[in-house]
């Protein structure tokens, strides 16, 4: 039996429970094979695939705090410091009732890979709790954000663990988590990531990770000799991410004719207007349906079923998903072969299905995953940290360009990674693997360096 299918059997019987960890460790592990079999022998003496697959500590605690109505309520909390084998532990807190120990771990090892990725000395992590903020006043977000601190903020630090926002963990909660961090270790340090402006945030955080979607969109296009001048781009969702890849896909010259949100799906054959998504969905927090009352151009589709293929029934030459997990099927892949799709990059995690993913590769379109094609917005978290440690604030173009500097070596380096060990699908480099490939190798080496621990 090779090695990776040792560890994979190892891993399944620890982990029996957790569909979402091992889909992921399988998915990196299986295209690892040409790395891990041309360095077996050292691989295996030194149990990297073991200690890479093993968090280095998984944290679950109590959360309690105290509602409007004066009832205590009781969530569960969670910090999974996976691998710091080139710098602190940095990942999000997710707020969600669906959060539990396997999605936090699946997250924290995908999360290795993507801040290896950036070239920044960042380690994977991941944390959060099944706390819904939703429907919550700032009252009782600000009691829970406490409660939950005053664990967590025991075994984080600047240097430590860095955690950042996520799902349901918005500029509010990362005031009330740094305030309470702040009182109880009687120190002022960049421990969070997602601050506000004036009171140690970045500059470009907000649209990083849309350009940053962009700015590797477009490395990849110049590298096939293309340009997205003049070309027609599908974009699903409505929020940060979405609206800023809008905004920076129309700066390279492209025009992007569609946004979605849970409710529905706008065409807008002109081009999306981005100064009126803005208003509707960050100043007025609209539906789309507000964008199409007020834009003659546009048409407004109610997302009517699973088998409504939305933005992706439109014709384009470059697909951006940017809105949620698993929400680009194969039918939809389909579609955009069908329709003459080049490029298919991801904003989301994980927006296309396997099938889906599959399916586009085999067909020759060019296919970027979200583990390097979203991970602006980490890179522009690991800035901040750089910042806060300099205790500067760099301008807004100083941000941009190390950004934009940053994804195109992403790029380059998943290119490079696919080409050295000949991973092709569909006539093109299998970028996806690259991107496990150059990830997953600098962290061995750092690891190797380190000895055993």
């Amino acid at each position: 039996m090779s090695y990776v299918d040792e560890v994979l059997e190892i891993v399944q019987k620890k982990n029996a429970d957790q569909p979402e960890f091992l889909q992921a460790v399988t998915e990196v592990l299986e295209s690892l094979r040409p790395v891990i079999d041309a360095n077996e022998e050292l691989y295996r003496k030194n149990a990297i695939l073991e200690r890479i697959t093993e968090p280095d500590r998984q944290i679950m605690f109590r959360v309690p705090w105290v509602d409007d109505n004066g009832q205590v309520q009781v969530n569960r909390g969670f910090r999974v410091q996976f691998n710091n084998a080139i710098g602190p532990y940095k990942g999000g807190l997710r707020l969600h009732p669906s959060v539990n120990l396997g999605i936090i771990k699946f997250l924290g090892f995908e999360q290795i890979f993507k801040n290896s990725l950036t070239t920044l000395p960042i380690g994977g992590g991941k944390g959060g709790s099944d706390f819904d903020p939703k429907g919550k006043s700032d009252r009782e977000i600000m009691a829970f954000c406490q409660s939950f601190m005053t664990e967590l903020g025991k075994y984080i630090g600047a240097d430590i663990d860095v955690p950042a926002g996520d799902i349901g963990t918005g500029a509010r909660e990362i005031g009330y988590m740094f305030g309470q961090y702040k009182r109880i270790q009687g120190t002022f340090e960049g421990v969070l990531t997602g601050k506000g402006l004036t009171w140690g945030g970045s500059l470009a955080r907000t649209q990083a990770t849309g350009y940053g979607l962009l700015y590797l969109t477009n490395a990849l296009w110049k590298d096939h000799g293309m340009s997205l001048e003049g070309k027609i781009a599908t974009v699903s969702g409505a929020g940060n991410v979405a609206i800023y890849a809008i905004e920076k896909a129309h700066q390279l010259g492209a025009k992007c004719v569609t946004c979605s949100d849970s409710t529905g799906w706008i065409y807008d054959p002109e081009g999306i207007d981005v100064e009126l998504l803005k208003e509707v969905k960050e100043v007025k927090r609209a539906r789309l349906d507000a964008y199409a009352a007020a834009r003659p151009s546009a048409e407004y589709h109610e997302k009517k079923n699973a088998e409504d293929h939305g933005v992706w029934s439109i014709k384009c030459d470059l697909a951006l998903p940017c809105a949620t997990q698993n929400e680009l099927n194969i039918e939809d892949a389909k579609m955009l072969v069908a329709n003459g799709c080049k490029s298919v990059t991801e904003g989301a995690n994980m927006p296309t299905t396997l099938d889906a993913t599959k399916y586009l590769q085999e067909n020759g379109v060019l296919f970027v995953g979200g583990k390097a094609a979203n991970a602006g917005g980490v890179a522009t978290s690991a800035l901040e940290m750089s910042q806060n440690s300099e205790r500067l604030s760099w301008s807004f173009e100083e941000v941009d360009g190390k950004l934009q500097g940053i994804m195109e070596t992403i790029y380059a380096n998943i290119s490079d990674a696919a080409k050295r060990y000949n991973m092709t699908i569909g006539g093109n480099d299998d970028y996806v693997a690259g991107a496990n490939i150059a990830g997953f190798e600098k962290v061995v080496d750092a690891m190797l360096a380190q000895g055993v621990c």
